[in-house]
Parts: C-alpha cells; structure tokens; sequence
C-alpha cells in the first residue's frame, strides 16, 4: 500500500482543510494533488514518478479520506503492471462522540471511532481494514490518530485476520515568515499469516512528509503550495518477507511538490 499524506489517513489533509460547507451534514472538504519522484524503490522498478489525487472531509457522523496514485515506472516496465499503474485507498470513520451527541474523551483520547479502510489497485491488490479508532491530544501535534485495524486481504495474497496499527499525525514548526509541516503515517502488520494462498509477512511501513509552506512564504494563500520530500521505509514490502535473494526492504526518499485547491 501507498500513502501520501500519506494519509495516512488524514495525513497531511486535516490540517489544509478549507471551510466549513454548512452547520448540517457536510463540515468542510479538502482537495489536493501531489508529485512524487523517487528511486531505490524495491519490488517494483527502481524508479518511479507519482502523481497522487486526495480529498479529506469532515461530516456530521464522521471523517473520510481518499486517495488514487498514478504510479509511472521510468527505464524499466514493472513485471505485473508494465510502465505504470495506480493504487488507492478509501477510508471513512464514524465518530462516537458525533453520532450519540456526547463526549468520548478520557485521559489523552479526544473522540472514539469505527475506523475503515478499502484498499484497491490494479490486478490483485484489493484489501478491506475495519477496527477502533482514536483521535489523541498530545501537546505541540496538530493532531494525532491511532486506528487500529484487522486486515483481509482478497485474490492469492494471503494476509486473513492479521492486525496493522496505524498511527497518523502531523506537526507545525514555525520558520521565519512561513512553516515546516511534518505529517505523515505509519502502518504496523504485526502478525504473520499463513494458508492455502500463500504467506503474508508481518511488516512495517513509516511514511513521513517534510514539507516547507512555500505559499505561505510568497505571501499565496495559505497552505496553498508546499515543497520538500517523503520519506518511505518499508520492511517486507507487501508482506512478501525479504532475503538474500529477494530484497523486499524499502529504504528511499522522494522529492514533493503538492497543491492544495
């Protein structure tokens, strides 16, 4: 699975959302698209460009968040998918606190959610997530989610009744005139599962976003145009387990531009 906001779920978005869109059913909506361009990818090609479509929102009962890549692959076609392809993710969550009109707040959790996610892409990669989730109060963040999801995983890749643990956040450090915005997400499968399809390997994947708010700086809109990197470690990458004669840990980074409208 990719992110970029990576949101994760939310990740990057919460924070650039625009104004509420009335005091009933809808709250507010975020839109925004990003670039992406990387190298020392493993699995697939060595070299890739991403163009990444997302939209968060806020609504009466709840949060959602969307996001599509469009993944190129320059100098060398991926085995399965050729010279590109594309992957996404849909993930609502219904909030406790909204929903029965009352406060779910104890120590640092803030609200309590049902928390999902609909992974798809193309050829066999479809996934569904459902579990509890919790938004947190934790000094100096922006915000913080830690949604904790058991995962079943579709087509002949194994991954039935394992369970990921997604933390989501994000945090501004003012710098002169403008601001760096740290955000990102992490997805933590911690179990292995074996059966007739196959063998998904427990895996960790840490996706961060270092991004500088240009527009801010140029005197733009506000959170209208950032710049910077994502940082993307991936250990058994797909939970395929790596070895010697397969890497499958992912270590790289990417440069960013993303825009929001």
């Amino acid at each position: 699975m990719k992110r970029t906001f990576s949101s994760v779920l939310l990740a990057g978005s919460l924070l650039a959302a625009g104004p509420a869109l009335a005091e009933g059913l809808f709250q507010w909506q975020s839109n925004s698209l990003t670039y992406l361009n990387g190298r020392d990818f493993t699995v697939n090609p060595h070299i890739q460009q991403t163009f990444t479509f997302e939209h968060a929102d806020a609504w009466k009962y709840g949060d959602n968040f969307l996001f599509v890549d469009k993944i190129f692959y320059n100098g060398k076609p991926d085995a399965a998918a050729g010279n590109n392809t594309y992957y996404g993710e849909f993930s609502p969550r219904l909030s406790m606190g909204k929903i029965f009109g009352q406060k779910f707040e104890f120590g640092p959790i803030k609200d309590v959610l049902l928390a999902a996610t609909y992974e798809f892409g193309e050829g066999d990669n479809e996934s569904y997530l459902i579990g509890p989730g919790f938004d947190l109060d934790i000094p100096g963040f922006d915000y913080f989610q830690l949604n904790f999801y058991q995962r079943h995983t579709e087509g002949s890749r194994a991954g039935d009744n394992v369970w990921q643990i997604t933390p989501v956040w994000s945090y501004t450090i003012p710098v002169g005139k403008s601001d760096i915005l740290i955000d990102g997400f992490m997805d933590w499968v911690v179990d292995n599962d074996s059966n007739s399809r196959g063998t998904y390997h427990a895996n960790l994947h840490f996706n961060p976003q270092i991004k500088y708010d240009l527009g801010k700086a140029l005197s733009l809109q506000d959170r209208q145009l950032y710049v910077g990197i994502e940082y993307d470690y991936w250990s058994d990458k797909y939970g395929i387990k790596d070895t010697a004669a397969f890497d499958t840990n992912q270590n790289t980074a990417s440069l960013l531009v993303k825009v929001f409208f």
